[in-house]
């Protein structure tokens, strides 16, 4: 056994006294779906919903290893690593302090001071991951204490590579693995299986997920280098990430950015709602990356293929249903948005009405404002059943002379009258 496996087996043996093993479920559901045997790793199920407490517990113990009487750690985090972060400070009853952007969910903040109690401070700073993380090393800079980074460390690392020794352990005999699929945000899980995987010498594939407005391997990956992205969109708040870790990339530069997948958020959101409905899994965005990505890959990679998907994560904060709902209808072509001129005159709206079919629902109407004497402008949301419900209503619109606009994927217009 190499020195890498030796020391995450060390490793999951320390997490054992304080962490079960999540489960690996064969989803039938899933497998049906996409004609595989899919299975879930999940770390939905883990005591903070979250992969990202093995590598917070991996990095604290080995500093207590060597230096027990150490007091202070800081750490930068959008949520679940702050979380396994606390929940560690809590158990070994060290003192933490967490910054976080002042963009993570409530649900996030409320589930880590939960899980510190006392023994953590919680301060929030700047609009996304990168500045709540300058901040951290910046308090760290004039304190005697350790900085535990989200992904970016060798011993970060070794934590998340726990999920992969438990994969292979929890597999059942004669089982082949053809495929695992990792979402990524900063890298440290996809390096942790990678590098266990390719020491334990087994060739299954590997497929890399990412947001798409949040990228930074796929861009470092066809750079040939780290690639520092300008903007990124933090709605998947838990892999939002604008570079690579450097120690992660190291691991991943060898991979092509052919094997990474990027998820398009609304079609993020519908896996999300079709997990939550048909499985009862609640996933947050980034835990439902893997899944996503069984419906952008080729057929020939995933039909009668055995795969795993790393369920990363389940910190999903309800008020944000109903935007995850919009978007899934969005994606799903069963919700659209019109800018429709109404002439001004009576039975106008009548006759708009009795051009919807019986399997089409109003969900919003608002006057804006009145385009010139005879016409007013009126916005409109129609939600249906079947996606082409909505050529039948445009072709009604047009045969009527009615003036018409479809904003549904017009952000900016969207975002000034939706």
């Amino acid at each position: 056994m190499t020195k890498f496996l030796k020391d995450v087996a060390k490793v999951h043996e320390q997490l054992a006294k304080v962490l079960d093993p999540t489960p690996l479920q064969y989803n039938q559901y899933l497998s049906d779906l996409h004609q595989a045997d899919i299975w879930l790793k999940r770390e939905d199920l883990s005591p903070v919903r979250s992969y990202k407490i093995r590598g917070a517990y991996a990095f604290v113990m080995e500093v207590l290893a060597k230096d027990p009487k150490h007091k202070l750690f800081v750490c930068a985090s959008a949520g679940n690593h702050a979380q396994g972060f606390a929940h560690a400070c809590r158990n070994y009853k060290k003192r933490g302090v967490i910054f976080m952007p002042v963009t993570t969910p409530k649900q996030k903040v409320m589930k880590t001071k939960a899980f510190g109690e006392d023994y953590v401070e919680i301060k929030l700073i700047g609009d996304g991951f990168d500045d709540a993380n300058k901040a951290a090393y910046d308090y760290c800079e004039k304190r005697s204490c350790y900085m535990v980074p989200p992904f970016d460390d060798p011993r970060i690392i070794k934590g998340q590579a726990t999920i992969a020794k438990e994969i292979l352990e929890q597999l059942p005999n004669g089982v082949i693995l053809d495929r695992v699929i990792l979402p990524v945000g900063g890298g440290g899980l996809a390096a942790g299986v990678t590098r266990y995987f390719e020491t334990a010498k087994m060739n299954s594939k590997f497929t890399f997920v990412e947001p798409d407005q949040a990228a930074s391997l796929y861009h470092s990956l066809q750079a040939g280098k780290r690639v520092q992205l300008g903007k990124v969109d933090n709605f998947v708040d838990g892999a939002a990430v604008a570079q690579i870790g450097e120690h992660t990339f190291k691991q991943l530069k060898n991979y092509s950015a052919k094997q990474v997948v990027l998820a398009p958020t609304n079609g993020l959101c519908a896996t999300m709602i079709e997990m939550l409905n048909v499985e009862g899994i609640v996933l947050e965005p980034a835990g439902a990356l893997a899944i996503d990505a069984l419906k952008r890959l080729p057929k020939k990679q995933v039909k009668g293929k055995t795969i795993v998907c790393v369920a990363s994560g389940g910190n999903f904060d309800f008020e944000r249903l109903p935007e995850v709902k919009e978007r899934a209808l969005k994606f799903s072509g069963l919700k659209k948005y019109y800018i429709l001129q109404f002439p001004q005159r009576p039975g106008a709206l009548k006759e708009f009405l009795l051009m919807l079919s019986p399997e089409d629902d109003v969900a919003r109407f608002e006057y804006l404002k009145k385009s010139a004497r005879n016409f007013g402008s009126v916005l409109i949301g129609i939600e249906t059943t079947k996606p082409e419900n909505f050529a039948i209503l445009t072709k009604k619109l047009d045969e009527n002379g009615t003036r018409w606009q479809d904003i549904t994927d017009n952000e900016i217009i969207a975002s000034l009258v939706i």
